[in-house]
C-alpha cells in the first residue's frame, strides 16, 4: 500500500467519526426535542381539602315570649352589648296585671269562705255534743243526735274542701305571676344583639309556638365556620388539623383556624352527601362578621424538602397500544446519562394540591431530568385550546 493510498484511508476514517459525531449530535438534539420534560426538584409539598362554609357565633341564644301581648317598650338594638339578666323589651302588662289580681282576690275569697266555715264547724261541733248529752238521758230522739252528727261531719269535710280551694287559688296566683314575670323580656347571657324582630307596638302570639323576638351572639370573638364536606374527601379530615380560609371581605388577608369537629351525620343534596365539619377561629379583632362565606383550605398532610414532579409525570408512558408492555410497579421516565428514556420504578407520597407529587426512590435524585409526555401531545393540546382565527366558527 503506497502512501497516497494510506492517506485516503485516514482522511476516510476522520470523514466517518466527523459523520458519526454530527448524526449523534443530531440525534440527541432531536431526543431533547422529542419530550416534553421537567427536572426533579425537591420541595415543600401541602395537601389539602378545599370547601366553603359560613362563619357563625359559637353560641346564638334565641329569646323569645311565653306570652302574647303588645309590645310595650324596646330597650336594645342591632349589635347593643348586653349583659345577663338585662332587660331586653316589655310587653304590656296591663292584662295579666288584672288576671294577677283576679287570682289574688279568689285566693283571699277562698280563706275568708275557710274561716266562715271552721265557725260552722265549731258550732255543728257544739250542737252535736248537747244533742248527744240529750239523747243520752233520753231526752230527744236518736235521730234528732244522727242528724247533728251528720252536720258536724259535713262541716268537716267541707273544711278540707276549702283547703283544696285555696291550694287551687294560690296555684292559679302562682301561674299569673308567673305570666307577668314574662312580659319582662331579659336577656339569659352576657352578649350582642344579632338580630331584633319586634318592634314597639307590634302584637305577639304565643298561644302554638314561641315567636323570636331576639338573637344574642354569646361571643363574637370566637367563631366557628360550618363547612359540608364531601363523603370523599371526609375520611381525610380529622380534628386538630390546621386550616386557612379566606373571605371575600378580606381578599388579601389569609386567616386561619383549626378543625373542632366532624359530624357523623350526613347531608343529602342532589344525591350529594356531605358532612359537617366545625372549624373554630379566633376572632379578637372582629374582623369576621356573621354570615360571612369562607374559603377554606383544610390542610392534611405538609412535608418539607422532598423530591417532586409534576404529576403529569406518572401518566406518562413510551409505549402504546394493546402490545404494550404491563408494569407491576408505579414508575416515571428519565432522561439518563445516555440521553435516553429510562423506566424508573418508584413509590409516591404525598400530593400536593398544585399538583406535584412526593416521589421516592434510592435511584433518583434532583435534578433528574424526568419525562412530562411528548411536544407532539403538548402541541396538539395547545393548539386544541388556542381561539380561532378571526372569521372562522
Amino acid at each position: 500500500m503506497n502512501k497516497k493510498n494510506k492517506i485516503l484511508i485516514i482522511l476516510s476514517i476522520i470523514v466517518l467519526i466527523i459523520i458519526s459525531l454530527i448524526f449523534l449530535k443530531f440525534k440527541k438534539v432531536e431526543n431533547k426535542e422529542k419530550f416534553e420534560t421537567a427536572k426533579i426538584e425537591k420541595l415543600n409539598l401541602t395537601e389539602y381539602v378545599t370547601a366553603s362554609g359560613t362563619i357563625n357565633p359559637v353560641s346564638i341564644i334565641t329569646i323569645g315570649t311565653q306570652v302574647s301581648g303588645t309590645i310595650k317598650e324596646i330597650y336594645v338594638d342591632y349589635n347593643s352589648q348586653v349583659k345577663k339578666g338585662q332587660l331586653l323589651a316589655l310587653i304590656d302588662p296591663d292584662l295579666l296585671i288584672a288576671k294577677r289580681n283576679q287570682e289574688l282576690a279568689s285566693v283571699n275569697s277562698a280563706k275568708a269562705n275557710l274561716e266562715k266555715l271552721k265557725a260552722t264547724l265549731a258550732n255543728n261541733e257544739r250542737t252535736m255534743k248537747r244533742q248527744k248529752e240529750l239523747f243520752e238521758k233520753d231526752f230527744i230522739a236518736k235521730s234528732e243526735f244522727d242528724n247533728a252528727e251528720t252536720e258536724y261531719l259535713q262541716s268537716k269535710a267541707e273544711i278540707s274542701s276549702a283547703v283544696a280551694d285555696i291550694e287551687k287559688s294560690r296555684a292559679s296566683l302562682r301561674n299569673a305571676e308567673t305570666n307577668l314575670q314574662y312580659t319582662r323580656i331579659i336577656s339569659p347571657v352576657d352578649g350582642i344583639v344579632i338580630s331584633r324582630n319586634v318592634d314597639i307596638g307590634q302584637t305577639v302570639a304565643a298561644s302554638f309556638q314561641t315567636p323570636t323576638l331576639f338573637e344574642v351572639a354569646k361571643d363574637l370573638t370566637e367563631m366557628q365556620i360550618e363547612a359540608d364536606i364531601s363523603e370523599a374527601d371526609i375520611a381525610k379530615i380529622k380534628e386538630n388539623q390546621d386550616v386557612e380560609f379566606i373571605v371575600d371581605a378580606y381578599p388579601d388577608d389569609l386567616f386561619v383556624g383549626k378543625v373542632t369537629q366532624v359530624r357523623l351525620s350526613p347531608t343529602t343534596l342532589q344525591n350529594v352527601v356531605t358532612y359537617t365539619v366545625i372549624i373554630s377561629i379566633n376572632n379578637k379583632d372582629l374582623k369576621l362578621k356573621p354570615g360571612m362565606t369562607a374559603n377554606l383550605s383544610i390542610i392534611i398532610n405538609n412535608k418539607k424538602d422532598v423530591l417532586a414532579v409534576p404529576n403529569k409525570a406518572l401518566r406518562f408512558t413510551l409505549y402504546k397500544g394493546e402490545n404494550a408492555p404491563k408494569f407491576k410497579q408505579q414508575g416515571i421516565w428519565i432522561i439518563d446519562k445516555e440521553n435516553k428514556p429510562k423506566r424508573i420504578n418508584i413509590e409516591t407520597g404525598i400530593t400536593s394540591s398544585d399538583n406535584y407529587i412526593e416521589i421516592i426512590s434510592t435511584e433518583l435524585k434532583e435534578g433528574d431530568t424526568v419525562i412530562l409526555g411528548t411536544l407532539e401531545d403538548k402541541n396538539q393540546k395547545e393548539n386544541k385550546n388556542m381561539p380561532p382565527p378571526r372569521g372562522m366558527f
